[in-house]
């Protein structure tokens, strides 16, 4: 027998969920799921996956976790998998070309910061962390052997990026055709009733329906979410691109890299980061759009809708009054941060080694690429020569448009 109050909850639900999605594979299973779930007080299991490739989560990444967040408020169960297993054989998706796989001590090393950038987003106290180290390490190779045995070779050649490498004589390792198993296994091993990705994912994530078929469950609903634009406005959001806003750069940083993006860009992100979060933005974007309004004023909100997410309204006030005074203004911060580094009263230190000891470059590499691009300054002069050296004294450094050190040689 129908209970009216229960179908409600289910369709509210299902609108909050759908927000945002591109494609909702399953939702008439899902609908008769979430009915019996909520007669017998049985949460969802919503699983998303991330590969351990980088030490850095970026903004990118948040779409899925947010649509994981929605499942949580909803009282479902959200699980987290840290892919330390997929990441050593390397995803496909979206590759032009073979992706170099990762070593176990470079995959643990990336793994150990996941927990803390998702938790920006997600209560991860009341979620499942998961690794599928967990179950792939401990199947023996006849039951991998057994799992891969329920694909065709034709059918992963389906598999967009499979077909364009295949057609154009481009190489595919063996090793490639593994991860769609690998990925819909974890399914298996959760028991997961719903999987999130982006569209480079659906493969996989279908994929993940067929194989629980195979092994006796009922299949996981699918909800992709679009991709987003890094801040080039040409490529995907990759930080092996350089077009990246990663969960711990500084608040002032993300302000920036956010008011960096062309207005065709602005609008998307507005679209695909809000999901319905930030009705206000979406009305004065589409007032923009009619030429009404001001680009200006809708990218700087914008900016403060994604700092105030990621860190918080208090950060975000203090992002925008940084911008507004370091870059709009060309006003140096009251607050530097300063770094004293030892050296003789008759020696020099190399002006890269500098960069990259006060923090401004994670390496001597990026030091050198900055100044060659004529993106950092001494004492407010810009400095074009990387062979440059430093005496002993106090310098003021700037490295693009927002990060300032002092710096004292003696």
């Amino acid at each position: 027998m129908s209970d009216p109050a229960i179908e409600a909850e289910v369709e509210r639900q299902l609108a909050v969920l759908r927000a945002g999605t591109v494609e909702f594979y399953g939702e008439d299973d899902l609908r008769a799921r979430l009915e019996v779930g909520l007669r017998e007080d049985r949460p969802l299991r919503v699983k998303l996956g991330m590969d351990p490739s980088s030490p850095d989560l970026h903004l990118g990444h948040t779409i899925t976790l947010n649509l994981l967040r929605r499942f949580q408020e909803l009282g479902h169960v959200p699980i987290f998998l840290i892919g330390d297993f997929t990441a050593r054989i390397g995803d496909p998706s979206g590759k032009k070309k073979t992706r170099p796989a990762l070593t176990t001590e470079e995959v643990e090393c990336n793994a150990r910061t996941y927990v803390d950038q998702v938790r920006v987003v997600l209560d991860v106290e009341s979620a499942e962390i998961r690794f599928n180290s967990e179950w792939m390490d401990a199947l023996s190779p006849t039951d991998f052997v057994r799992l891969c045995s329920q694909q065709t070779v034709a059918r992963l050649l389906e598999r967009d990026d499979f077909a364009k490498r295949y057609s154009a004589g481009e190489p595919i390792a063996v090793h490639e055709f593994l991860y769609p198993f690998v990925q819909a296994y974890d399914s298996v091993a959760l028991e997961a009733d719903v999987e999130l990705g982006g569209t480079d994912q659906t493969f996989n994530l279908l994929m993940g329906r067929e194989i629980q078929r195979h092994y006796g469950q009922a299949p996981q609903a699918v909800m992709t979410v679009p991709l987003l634009v890094g801040t080039d406005g040409s490529e995907k959001m990759s930080k092996s691109l350089g077009n990246s806003i990663a969960l711990l750069d500084a608040p002032e940083d993300i302000y920036g890299k956010v008011m960096s993006v062309s207005d065709e860009c602005m609008h998307d992100y507005i679209e695909i980061l809000g999901a319905g979060d930030w009705p206000a933005l979406a009305g004065d974007s589409a007032s923009v759009q009619s030429n009404e309004g001001s680009p200006m004023r809708l990218k700087q909100a914008l900016a403060r809708a994604v700092v105030e997410r990621l860190a918080g309204a208090d950060s975000a006030r203090a992002a925008q009054a940084h911008f507004e005074k370091v870059v709009r203004s060309r006003d140096i911060p009251d607050e530097i941060p300063e770094h004293a580094l030892p050296v003789d009263a008759t020696a020099q230190l190399g002006l890269l080694v500098v960069l990259e000891a006060t923090g401004l470059t994670k390496s001597r590499g990026e030091a050198r690429r900055l100044v060659q691009q004529g993106a950092i300054q001494l004492d407010g002069e810009r400095v074009t020569d990387p062979a440059l050296y430093l005496s002993a004294g106090s310098y003021l450094l700037k490295a693009g448009k927002r990060r300032f050190a002092r710096v004292i040689l003696g």
